[in-house]
């Protein structure tokens, strides 16, 4: 994942959505990659010793200044990998993300002592780590994006949702407190601010659909 970040400038976030191991420090994973531009899926791996890139898809987004890659890819990575000390801890991985370079690791541990062993080896062994939040959780999540949420989202959502979505998010409209106003967010898109509102709505209700709707 390193190793991408470092050939792609344009990158904004690497997610590990699912990895197996082979043997002999080799790994089969797959990757979602967001970055500002296109890119070159098979060139940018091409460059990467111990690296090949086995099947590459993108991932559809209503913004035109970014793309979204999701990629399978046959590596040796050198050890430790940060996957390999998660799982020798018996921990949980729900999200491993590299982005503004760092890794983010979201993982779920049976108690605090193997927390704090699983932490202590990542300092160890990387020599840095930084605890952002502690959550106690009945329900420990699906490991990594064992759902896929990013590809089921898009299918669901219509273009214009999409659109209004990831310029809400990206102009700060979701964070408390806001950044911009859906006045402000139709001038943008150069629509009427009923327009914006009703777009935001319908958006929001796909997305509780797709948690609390019924299963098909």
């Amino acid at each position: 994942m390193a190793k991408l970040a470092e050939r792609l400038p344009s990158v904004r976030s690497i997610e590990l959505d699912n990895a197996f191991y082979v043997e002999d420090g080799t790994w089969i994973e797959s990757l979602t990659v967001v970055a500002s531009e296109h890119f070159d899926a098979d060139a940018l791996v091409d460059d990467i010793s111990g690296a090949s890139l086995f099947y590459t898809s993108e991932i559809p987004t209503a913004s035109a200044d970014v793309d979204i890659r999701r990629l399978t890819i046959l590596a040796t990575e050198s050890y430790p990998f940060i996957l390999g000390l998660v799982l020798r801890q018996e921990a949980i991985p729900n999200r491993i993300v590299l982005q503004d370079g760092g890794f983010e690791v979201v993982t779920t541990t049976r108690d605090w002592d193997q927390f704090r062993s699983m932490a202590d080896e990542v300092q160890d062994t990387l020599g840095e780590f930084e605890l952002l939040s502690v959550t106690q959780n009945e329900d420990p999540g699906e490991p990594l994006d064992s759902g896929r949420l990013t590809e089921v989202l898009v299918s669901k959502l219509t273009d214009d949702q999409l659109e209004i979505l990831e310029t809400a998010y990206n102009r700060g409209y979701f964070d408390v407190p806001r950044e911009t106003s859906e006045t402000e967010l139709a001038e943008e898109l150069g629509v009427a601010q009923s327009t914006v509102s009703e777009r935001l709505r319908t958006a929001e209700r796909s997305l509780l659909e797709l948690i609390y709707g019924p299963r098909e």
